[in-house]
């Protein structure tokens, strides 16, 4: 229903929709009732952006491979039908020897393959210096865990506060609204978030009970995300020993990767 009010130029955006995603949100619940909270969990809105474009290139590359195809059938036919027709050929702008017409529409020379070259030669430059530049910061970068790790504070745990209700049925959307009531409130007693008690909780829900207390452990925080490409040490250790692989192994990397 959705996609067809977008692409028959139906769908109607309203001034408290923050984005397309919260807007396509909006509309379903509309549609289905409380349910469409939960169409965000799990995934942020970045996730959102980045599986849509991945799902408009398939569709444009598949586009493009089609007409590629397309022409190159055209091509094909026309050199078949035409095949005994002779002409000039060209080079450097001044006829030279004779060739079939066939054999012309697939070897042209193009002047324009010149005006790329520039760009080409520049974006290796850039590509090139940027890599060596930011390995050298990369290999000498020292880190303050003690500095870094008290920057952190309770407010960053809002989300976690989301979850800890989402686990408990709430859909997403709503949760995140809770949160946010927990935040103002503490905000109003001029606390950190963590030092709200069950009472102040539940009094923004019912649904908060003694557990709560869990949440506002940073290291649980960071471990509870263990799925691939998560903050999980399990996740990100993973990933590292892949990395690892793909930068010694050149059996492991992309094609494009192989020299």
């Amino acid at each position: 229903v959705i996609s067809g009010e977008w692409s028959r130029g139906l769908f109607v955006i309203k001034p408290e929709d923050e984005d397309i995603h919260t807007a396509n949100e909006r509309r379903l619940k509309e549609l289905i009732g409380a349910p469409a909270g939960k169409l965000h969990t799990g995934r942020s809105r970045n996730d959102q952006v980045v599986t849509d474009m991945r799902l408009w290139l398939r569709d444009a590359i598949s586009t493009l491979t089609d007409n590629a195809l397309q022409l190159m059938s055209t091509m094909v036919e026309r050199a078949a039908a035409e095949i005994d027709v002779l002409f000039p050929g060209y080079t450097h702008m001044q006829r030279a020897q004779p060739i079939r017409w066939s054999h012309w529409i697939l070897s042209s020379y193009n002047k324009d393959l010149q005006e790329d070259k520039e760009a080409m030669f520049d974006c290796y430059d850039t590509v090139h210096a940027v890599l060596q530049v930011t390995t050298g910061v990369m290999s000498t970068l020292k880190i303050n865990q003690s500095v870094m790790e008290a920057a952190l504070s309770s407010d960053m745990l809002a989300t976690d506060l989301a979850y800890y209700l989402v686990r408990k049925g709430v859909p997403f959307r709503e949760a995140h609204g809770i949160s946010g009531k927990a935040v103002f409130a503490a905000e109003s007693k001029n606390i950190a978030l963590n030092q709200l008690t069950v009472g102040d909780l539940s009094a923004v829900s019912p649904l908060f009970g003694s557990d709560v207390s869990s949440v506002w452990d940073y290291r649980s925080s960071v471990e509870q995300y263990s799925a691939p490409g998560g903050t999980a040490k399990c996740s990100v250790a993973a990933q590292n020993i892949r990395q690892c692989l793909i930068s010694t192994d050149p059996q492991q990397r992309p094609v494009m990767l192989v020299p």
